[in-house]
């Protein structure tokens, strides 16, 4: 009786362990449909390639390394990046890849009509200065930022080595731009408020080229640090940009009507790009390493996603 029962006892245990196992495989598979489900067509940065996550599953998109910024085109159909400092445009499925202008660039950005793309690159300022050019790739680069510069060509440049050193030092020299969802304003590094601070962080109107510092360090600015990759929301009420004022990286939201700021995210995070009004995806670290998290921009509450950088949702 008593080994009967010992039996009995054994093969109810198994079963429930059985069932607990079935229950927490099924609720895991479905937390990953439903978190995939939820993520929309995300292009980042890995290992020096672009990549697509989709679905929960990864493509990628370029090979052989020296990729960056990828940024889609308002339609979602291509994606323009950085080819070892060279601005390129590719189908949102990685066909197609041809580089759109030779000289050395910052992460572009389109227009909302999907037929320019603003970039940054050296100028007659010596410094960053902000061109747009046809998404054909017909015609040459026009000056938009500073006004001083307009008329003139880009100067020709010798290709950039490799940048080496920490992600924050990266960060500091990174002159990707974010147009405006509406198309009157562009937000880059630098512009004539370099004449006065150390670093800055201009949004520039694009008829008139009027600027305007948001961010300003060094020179009688807000102390020593930087503030550089802007990123709009989609509706265009608020900015963000990665800073550095101390140790640590962190995102800054911006109210552009009120000159109000606030952190979003974590120390350490940097590179964020909305989706919504209220939700993001943003370059954290993780166990040392660089992982790609979706943000609740109001919560707080982020998930998790893989290793990557540089994301940027389809639109």
């Amino acid at each position: 009786m008593r080994k009967t029962l010992s039996r009995s006892r054994i093969v109810r245990g198994a079963a429930v362990a059985l069932t607990a196992t079935v229950a927490i495989t099924t609720l895991t598979a479905t937390t990953a449909r439903a978190r995939a489900a939820t993520t929309p067509d995300l292009a980042f940065v890995r290992d020096g390639n672009v990549l697509l996550l989709r679905d929960g599953a990864e493509k990628q998109l370029t090979k052989g390394g020296g990729a960056a910024r990828p940024r889609w085109s308002p339609d979602g159909t291509r994606i323009a990046y950085l080819l070892k400092n060279r601005l390129w445009i590719m189908n949102a499925d990685g066909s197609g890849q041809r580089a759109l202008d030779g000289h050395p660039s910052g992460g572009a950005d389109w227009s909302p009509d999907g037929k320019w793309l603003a970039f940054a690159a050296p100028g007659c300022t010596g410094g960053p200065v902000v061109y747009r050019i046809a998404t054909t790739g017909k015609g040459r680069p026009e000056v938009l930022f500073p006004a001083e510069c307009k008329g003139q060509p880009l100067p020709t440049e010798k290709p950039e080595p490799a940048r080496g050193g920490t992600i924050a030092e990266r960060i500091a020299v990174d002159d990707t731009v974010s147009w405006a969802p509406d198309g009157t304003r562009i937000a880059f590094r630098g512009g004539l408020c370099e004449s006065v601070f150390d670093a800055c962080l201009t949004i520039g109107t694009v008829a008139g080229a009027k600027e305007r510092a948001v961010a300003t360090f060094g020179g009688g600015g807000q102390g020593s640090g930087f503030a550089t990759v802007p990123s709009w929301r989609p509706d265009g009420a608020r900015l963000t940009w990665t800073a550095a004022t101390s140790a640590k990286l962190s995102v800054i939201e911006y109210d552009p009507a009120t000159g109000a700021k606030r952190t979003l995210g974590l120390p350490g995070d940097r590179e964020l790009s909305y989706q919504t009004t209220r939700t993001a995806y943003v370059t954290g670290e993780r166990a040392g390493r660089s992982w790609l998290f979706r943000l609740d921009t109001d919560g707080g509450a982020r998930v998790a996603l893989r290793q990557g950088s540089q994301p940027d949702p389809r639109p």
